[in-house]
C-alpha cells in the first residue's frame, strides 16, 4: 500500500510540474504586462526600470526557476495588478467564496442525482428509468455557462425571485451552486445506478423482503447504505472539479472568488496571480484525483498489484 501511494505521489508531482511550465509558458504569450503598468507615453527608461523591479528583463527559464523558487518557499509574488499585495494572500482572501460556491454545488449533485439513481435503478426498463437518463444526459450535455444565463433569465430578470450577481444572503447562492453542480448529476447518478443494481441483486436484500419488511425500508436503508461506496468516492472529483470548473460560474455571476480572481488577473495581464491560481487549481484537482486513487486502493486491494 505504501509503495503505491508513494507512486501516485510521484506522479501527482510530475504532473504539477508539467502544469506550471504550461502555464508559465502560456501566461508569457498573453502580452506584455508593461503596456498595462505603464502610460502610453512612458519612456525606454521607464519600460527598463520597471522591467528590471518585476524581474522581466531576465531570461525565460531564469524567471521560471525563480518563481518555483519562491513557491517553494510558499512567496507567490507581489501581484501586478495590485501592487504591494501578495498574489498568495489576494488567492487565499478569495478561496472561502469559491468553498463556499463549490459545497453547494456538491450538494445539489447529490440531492439530484442519489435519489434519482436509486429510482432509476428500482424502476429499472421502465418509463422512469428513460426519463431519468434523460435527465441526468442534460448535465453533462448543458454549457454550465448557458444554464446559468437561463436561470438568470427565467428567475432573476422575468420573476425577480433571486439577485442577479454578488454573494451575501442564501439567495444567492442558489443559481451558480444549480448551475455549477448540475454538469455531475449524470456521472454520479449513473454510479449510484448501477452500485444499486448490484445490490438489489444480493441474498440478503431478498432475504429482507422475505421476512416481510417494507420496500421503502429495503431500498432506503439496507440498499442505498451499501450502494453508496462507489458514489463517496467520486465525491472528492466532483468537489475538485466544481472548484476548477468555477471559473465561468463567477465571472457570471459576479462572484468573488478564486474563479473570477483569475479573470481579472488575465485581463491585467498579472502574471503572478494568473500562475499561482491556475497551479492552485491543478493541484486541487491532481489531490483529489490522488485521494480517490488510495480509497480504491484501500477499499480493492487487487488494485494496488495492478500498478
Amino acid at each position: 500500500m505504501q509503495r503505491f501511494i508513494m507512486i501516485r505521489m510521484f506522479h501527482s508531482i510530475i504532473a504539477l510540474v508539467a502544469v506550471s511550465m504550461i502555464v508559465f509558458g502560456l501566461g508569457r504569450l498573453s502580452g506584455n504586462p508593461l503596456d498595462t503598468l505603464l502610460d502610453v507615453d512612458a519612456t525606454a527608461e521607464d519600460y527598463a526600470r520597471v522591467s528590471a523591479y518585476w524581474g522581466l528583463d531576465q531570461p525565460l527559464h531564469i524567471q521560471y526557476l525563480t518563481y518555483i523558487g519562491n513557491m517553494a518557499r510558499g512567496r507567490f509574488g507581489e501581484s501586478i495588478r495590485f501592487p504591494g499585495q501578495d498574489a498568495g494572500a489576494l488567492l487565499w482572501g478569495r478561496l472561502p467564496a469559491t468553498l463556499e460556491l463549490a459545497a453547494i454545488a456538491l450538494v445539489v449533485s447529490a440531492l439530484i442525482a442519489v435519489p434519482l439513481g436509486v429510482i432509476v435503478a428500482v424502476k429499472k426498463d421502465t418509463g422512469i428509468d428513460l426519463a431519468g437518463k434523460m435527465i441526468a444526459l442534460m448535465g453533462q450535455s448543458l454549457p454550465n455557462f448557458w444554464l446559468a444565463l437561463m436561470l438568470m433569465w427565467v428567475f432573476a430578470v422575468n420573476l425577480e425571485w433571486l439577485p442577479t450577481s454578488g454573494r451575501g444572503s442564501w439567495r444567492h447562492m442558489i443559481m451558480p451552486g444549480v448551475a455549477l453542480g448540475y454538469f455531475q448529476v449524470a456521472a454520479l447518478m449513473r454510479l449510484t445506478r448501477s452500485s444499486m443494481l448490484e445490490v438489489l441483486d444480493t441474498e440478503y436484500v431478498k432475504l429482507a423482503r422475505i421476512k416481510g419488511l417494507k420496500e421503502g425500508w429495503v431500498i432506503w436503508k439496507h440498499c442505498l447504505r451499501n450502494a453508496l461506496i462507489a458514489p463517496i468516492t467520486y465525491f472528492g472529483l466532483i468537489l475538485g472539479g466544481a472548484m476548477t470548473g468555477s471559473v465561468v460560474i463567477e465571472s457570471i455571476f459576479t462572484w468573488p472568488g478564486v474563479g473570477l480572481l483569475a479573470i481579472d488577473a488575465l485581463r491585467a495581464k498579472d502574471f503572478q496571480v494568473v500562475q499561482s491560481v491556475v497551479i492552485f487549481f491543478a493541484a486541487i484537482y491532481i489531490a483529489a484525483n490522488l485521494l480517490v486513487d488510495v480509497l480504491y486502493a484501500y477499499l480493492d486491494p487487487r488494485i494496488r498489484y495492478t500498478h
